[in-house]
């Protein structure tokens, strides 16, 4: 229910079923509702099973929106962290704005069929663009997840992988990256080749971590159920039965790009992330995801997902500098 208060204050009530849930959903300390109420512009107060909204109608509206999709995945039994509000906050304003395509909706975006589930996490979008991803991910065999980093594309594919070795789709991960780091070598790193390849890996490595238990994680490596290998392990090898990550893909040249593709074998799921704008190859190198952009986009069975700094969901302030690049950049393309 809602009243007017004035022309532009308005307040309304939400009745919760379950209380028990609401410690969660508030957070700790209220923290939950104090981000909420810092990003719309709006007082929450809560006594008993019921939540009191004061604000401009948006912003009651935007609130009410973030507030039940919290409470939809609590109900689900899952958790929610801070991250978890600021991504349903992102996704409130993104379906609120002038630009939102006119079919898409939460219900549209966040529903049973569009989320990722592992043993630890179910795992939601948080941006109109990552739904269209899990969707690429879930109805292609091939995807390509382009933007900047931290939007969610190589953690969200690492996830799928897991679903999908979990469910016995695939008898196994392989996760792999072109050995090219900021004009860095694998020969002068100490150590043998793990110890070499370890650091290029790491993040591959923390991904697993949060889908499944690091012993999970190291058993399956034992048993060969995951593999993470540099892109010249690729070489000369097809890749049947296996859901295959690339990530960092702008570090490979055009003929590593081509010779990993074409390990494509039978029921494989290959997933190419990278960033077009962060090439870390020897100036005057054609990078080559850029290469693979424009030579297979005209291929129907592959999909390409395009991210952009509204799709980032690490810290608001990587968001910003994402913007930041991305104005200079176009200032100089001027």
């Amino acid at each position: 229910m809602s009243q007017e208060k004035d022309n532009n204050i308005k307040s309304s009530i939400l009745e919760f079923e379950d209380n028990l849930l609401l410690l969660a959903l508030f957070g700790e300390h209220n923290i939950n509702l104090m981000r909420i109420e810092n990003e719309l512009g709006c007082t929450l107060s809560g006594k008993g099973n019921l939540l009191s909204i004061e604000g401009s109608e948006e912003a009651c509206n935007l609130s009410r929106d973030v507030l039940l999709s919290l409470y939809s995945k609590l109900e689900q039994g899952n958790e929610i962290t801070i991250s978890d509000v600021d991504g349903a906050l992102r996704l409130a304003a993104m379906l609120d704005s002038p630009q939102a395509q006119p079919t898409s909706s939460r219900g549209g975006i966040i529903n049973n069929q569009n989320v990722i589930r592992t043993r630890k996490v179910t795992i939601s979008p948080r941006s109109v663009n990552q739904a269209k991803y899990i969707e690429a991910l879930k109805n292609k065999n091939m995807t390509f997840g382009l933007g900047p980093a931290g939007t969610g594309k190589t953690f969200l594919a690492v996830a799928m992988a897991v679903s999908h070795l979990l469910e016995g789709k695939v008898e196994r991960i392989i996760l792999s990256r072109p050995a090219v780091e900021a004009g860095e070598k694998l020969g002068f790193l100490p150590g043998d080749l793990k110890e070499k390849v370890d650091p290029y890996l790491r993040p591959l490595y923390d991904a697993l971590g949060q889908m499944i238990s690091t012993e999970q994680t190291e058993k399956r490596l034992e048993r060969g159920e995951i593999e993470v290998a540099p892109l010249a392990f690729m070489r000369g090898r097809t890749l049947s039965d296996a859901f295959v990550i690339l990530d960092e893909a702008q570090n490979t040249t055009p003929m590593q790009m081509k010779m990993f593709l074409t390990r494509f074998g039978q029921n494989c799921h290959m997933v190419v992330c990278g960033d077009p704008s962060q090439v870390d190859l020897p100036s005057g190198s054609l990078s080559g995801l850029k290469d693979a952009i424009n030579t297979l986009k005209n291929i129907d069975d592959i999909a390409f997902i395009e991210f952009d700094a509204s799709d980032v969901v690490r810290h608001e302030l990587v968001g910003k500098i994402v913007q930041a690049y991305d104005v200079k950049e176009r200032k100089l393309l001027k």
